[in-house]
């Protein structure tokens, strides 16, 4: 792999550094800084998606005649590193990250020109309806029905743990239109429109207090034909090409990178750095280092037409458990300063409804307010996406023939 980039890669460089010191601005740098989920709220993911909109950065790894980018793999590289090094906020992975592709590679012409630019201008915002109450992780046992009326299905049953579908106007779901085969099949792919009579959404609330998640409950609601991307009983085609996208189509590695070296600035201010924390941030690094490097070969067989294939899976256990870790060693280094609930000093993605603001001011340093509950937060990375052990039972099988 040639490590040295050349002279318009470096001009490349220059132009998203330009890009982000103009238009990263104040308000939303702080806000990634205090970031303890893996969203941001919708009103931030918004202002930074339109802000990429407009310079045609949104959605970089879509072809380009649907409002994507050109680049080569460097390029992309490059975007990654330097938007983690700015500090910019992510945007909501379910348009852009997840229905887009899917629609991209499995959409009808019709549909790709009425959803792409919807999703590319935050028109449509998405949640993902996937798990039920009995099938999370093990997600072709899914019971969601759709049976056929016309030119519609009315759809009966719900979904849970559907990040923001309080804030969404439209779901991606997979729903079951035939049960006499394998559980696989029998699955179709659907839209639904979130406003349409009989959706009802429901909070979940969080230990730590924040609404991010819900329980989604469907009676008798009717979807068009129309709204079904690939084939009717064959949405599990559909199903697992985007699995493969939610699950390693983002690089981690620079991400993990930069929080660790923001962990070693934090020890060094604060007079911790000594023999063992240095020792453990090091191995990490090399960790998140390995991991880089796989996601740059990953992403050269994405440009080159490819898909994450089996790689999503390596990456999703690799990526999550080593955030997870990274927590870790941000705890230890906090110490006594993890104790204090204070999330009016935080982003936690979404309101923190079991809490009330105090006018307090911040307990601790700055840079260790967000340690505990980003802690908490990131258990779920190995459970979301399809739990690491189903990961790992997709590589023994796919890779190694078990």
């Amino acid at each position: 792999m040639n490590l040295q980039f050349s002279p318009a890669e470096e001009s490349f460089r220059e132009e998203v550094r330009d890009f982000l010191g103009y238009e990263l601005t104040p308000g939303l740098k702080r806000y990634a800084s205090r970031m303890t989920s893996v969203y941001a709220e919708k009103d931030v993911a918004l202002e930074w998606q339109a802000i990429l909109k407009a310079k045609g950065w949104a959605a970089p790894s879509w072809p380009v005649e649907h409002g994507g980018c050109d680049w080569s793999v460097a390029q992309h590289y490059i975007f990654d590193v330097e938007m983690a090094r700015a500090g910019a906020p992510p945007l909501s992975p379910m348009g852009i990250g997840m229905c887009g592709p899917a629609l991209i590679g499995h959409g009808s012409e019709e549909q790709k020109a009425h959803y792409l630019p919807r999703i590319l201008s935050g028109e449509d915002f998405w949640c993902q309806g996937y798990s039920e109450p009995h099938a999370g992780s093990d997600l072709a046992q899914l019971s969601m029905s759709a049976v056929e009326d016309g030119d519609a299905f009315i759809c009966n049953g719900s979904k849970i743990w559907t990040t923001h579908a309080h804030e969404a106007n439209m779901m991606f779901c997979l729903v079951r239109t035939d049960s006499s085969g394998k559980p696989q099949q029998g699955i179709t792919f659907l839209l639904i429109d979130m406003t349409a009579p009989g959706v009802t959404v429901d909070p979940i609330i969080m230990l730590s207090g924040e609404h991010i998640q819900n329980a989604v409950f469907f009676e008798d609601v009717r979807v068009p034909k129309a709204n079904v991307i690939g084939k009717v009983d064959q949405g599990w085609t559909v199903a697992k090409y985007l699995l493969e996208f939610e699950r390693g189509g983002s690089a981690y590695g620079p991400r993990l990178l930069q929080r660790l070296a923001a962990l070693r600035t934090t020890a060094r201010e604060l007079d911790r750095l000594d023999q063992a924390l240095n020792s453990r941030i090091t191995a990490a690094e090399m960790q998140a280092g390995a991991l880089e490097a796989a996601e740059l070969m990953m992403m050269a067989e994405i440009s080159g037409g490819g898909t994450p294939g089996l790689k999503a899976s390596m990456m999703k256990i690799k990526g999550t458990e080593l955030s997870q870790h990274v927590t870790e060693i941000a705890l230890d280094l906090a110490g006594l300063h993890v104790q204090p609930f204070q999330p009016e000093h935080t982003s936690p993605g979404g309101p923190v409804v079991t809490h009330h603001s105090s006018n307090q001011g911040l307990v601790g340093p700055d840079s260790l307010v967000t340690v505990a509950a980003k802690y908490l937060n990131d258990r779920a990375g190995s459970i979301y996406a399809g739990s690491n052990e189903i990961q790992r039972n997709i590589l023994s099988k796919g890779q190694l023939r078990l």
